[in-house]
């Protein structure tokens, strides 16, 4: 019988299913649509996301385990479907209005629930891309507790964003609780996924040889946020009135590229 690292292809395909991130994208996807008037659309699309990652990874890695994710995926989002569709008027307004706090919510209590009974959901996706002889190695139980508590971090700071635009400015749409906080927090923990691996690997190599590359620097990190302001500084610019904001952020923006670039 082959193992979960055996089973799996090796093609540039079969590395992107690979990785943790594709199990939260119909979570993303989810929170980031949900609102008012867009609650069927939101889950239509995150259920069809999960359902269709699932049977690409299973079809493209044969012999892959099953995710606690992907169960996830399709679990609440099929709930959540059912809900919708026999909901009274009043609770599809409601649901219109939290579901994008309670999917950051349940992300959250997925991550450090997963954490707090001894394997990170990461752990999962890592083993399949790593030999197995490297499954128990304290270095990399302890990356993956590090990069499932940064995804837990996140989804906690877009569920407060979101509930203080709910019931504090009592406007779901508003740009900064509503998008701009979220997709930071999202493309942080996303870019963090991507770096820190690299960061333990080096510190591995290095402790094990006494040579070989220096850790990643942190500009290399944080050289993707500060690319994003300059688009919220657009944004900010057309759909808000703080236009002194909106020039701010795109000149803070194309200064720390420069700087970071210059770092990386």
């Amino acid at each position: 019988m082959r193992t979960e690292a055996e089973g799996t292809a090796s093609g540039p395909v079969s590395r992107l299913l690979e990785n943790p991130v594709i199990g939260m994208a119909p979570w993303i996807v989810f929170s980031l649509l949900v609102g008012p008037g867009r609650f069927e659309l939101a889950v239509g699309l995150a259920l069809a996301t999960a359902v269709a990652l699932i049977a690409a990874s299973h079809l493209v890695n044969r012999g892959s385990s099953w995710k606690l994710l992907e169960l996830a995926d399709v679990v609440f989002f099929a709930s959540m479907a059912a809900v919708g569709a026999l909901a009274s008027e009043g609770t599809l307004r409601w649901l219109e209005t939290y579901a994008g706090e309670v999917a950051n919510i349940t992300l959250a209590v997925i991550a450090f629930g997963s954490m707090a009974v001894g394997t990170p959901f990461t752990l999962q996706y890592a083993r399949e891309q790593v030999d197995p002889s490297h499954w128990h190695a304290p270095g990399f139980i302890r990356a993956n507790y590090v990069i499932t508590g940064v995804w837990g971090a996140a989804f906690v700071v877009a569920a407060l964003a979101g509930a203080y635009g709910d019931l504090v400015l009592h406007n779901p749409n508003n740009i900064w609780t509503g998008w701009i906080i979220q997709i930071l927090a999202i493309v942080a923990a996303l870019k963090f996924t991507a770096w820190y691996p690299d960061v333990v690997r080096a510190r591995a190599v290095r402790e094990a040889t006494g040579e070989g590359p220096e850790p990643p620097g942190r500009a290399g990190l944080l050289l993707p946020l500060a690319g994003l302001l300059v688009p919220i500084g657009i944004a900010v610019l057309i759909f808000d009135n703080m236009w002194w904001l909106g020039v701010a952020l795109i000149v803070a923006g194309s200064l720390l590229t420069k700087r970071l670039s210059s770092q990386s």
